[in-house]
């Protein structure tokens, strides 16, 4: 089934897709499922052998990451863990389980969309169309500099690129950001952006990304009532005991006693309670 309403026969760019399914023969029937590039997407590669998976996943960066957990099973979701270890492009998960706890993980790991099996065509189609809005939205915030008028000088540049990648920061602090991502979506050198980006804000990216984190990570602890785990998603931390172990370097408390000490809200509870 096609839904011409969607069709653009002006559509030249094509979103890549890596598909990964443990079954080879699953591999071709799902490139037969739809026209992918009807909607705007090209399969560019697919991989079965798990051991070729891993190689892959490091070695390129795909506009979307399809996954068949059918045949998979948990292992697929190590490997959403490794792809969000290296970009926050979307992943669509396809013929998962309906149980709940299997939905849960993969919200975890942000992923964009799940389909538990059978799979259906109307739905896989819908959440095609989704992630290519998600795409567009991507690219269009961090191309907002090309609509700026350059600065007199070659600092002024840099420096608009800086306010740049510092802007993508606060709109996609919950993603898994990575300077290379915002690069090669900016078209620089990620050794060249990273370089200026320490010149000028006198630290790495990383060490910027990871204080800014802590610091909304703080403001929603003192003034929210969010449950700590959902914090850390909102920071854009997976991995719980890693969020607990950044936050307590950081701040020398844990996330449970800095909100005790400074969410009024919380004392206030504490104090009725007795």
């Amino acid at each position: 089934m096609k839904i011409v309403k969607y069709y653009n026969r002006g559509e030249i760019f094509m979103r890549r897709i890596l598909l990964i399914d443990a079954d080879q023969q699953s591999i071709e029937k799902l490139k037969r499922e739809i026209d992918w590039s009807y909607y705007g997407f090209i399969i560019q590669d697919s991989v079965f052998k798990m051991a070729d998976t891993l190689s892959i996943i490091k070695k390129n960066t795909y506009d979307l990451y399809l996954l068949n957990l059918r045949h998979l099973n948990t292992f697929g979701f190590e490997l959403c863990r490794q792809i969000r270890g290296k970009t926050s492009n979307p992943i669509l998960l396809i013929e998962g389980d309906k149980d709940f706890e299997m939905v849960q993980r993969a919200i975890s790991l942000q992923v964009s969309s799940y389909l538990p099996e059978p799979l259906n065509t109307e739905e896989l189609i819908e959440s095609l169309l989704n992630i290519k809005d998600v795409i567009e939205e991507k690219k269009t915030k961090t191309i907002t500099y090309t609509t700026k008028k350059p600065g007199s000088t070659q600092q002024n540049n840099a420096s608009n690129i800086i306010e740049v990648v510092k802007d993508y920061v606060e709109q996609c602090i919950h993603e898994n950001i990575t300077l290379k991502d915002i690069s090669n979506d900016l078209h620089y050198n990620s050794s060249y952006l990273g370089q200026k980006f320490k010149s000028q804000e006198k630290m790495t990216f990383n060490q910027y990304l990871l204080n800014r984190r802590m610091e909304k990570t703080k403001f929603l602890l003192r003034y929210t009532d969010l449950k700590i785990y959902e914090i850390a998603y909102q920071v854009g931390y997976t991995d719980l005991d890693w969020f607990y172990k950044k936050f307590k370097e950081h701040t020398g408390l844990s996330a449970s006693a800095y909100r005790y000490q400074f969410n009024e809200s919380v004392n206030i509870k504490a104090v009725q309670a007795h």
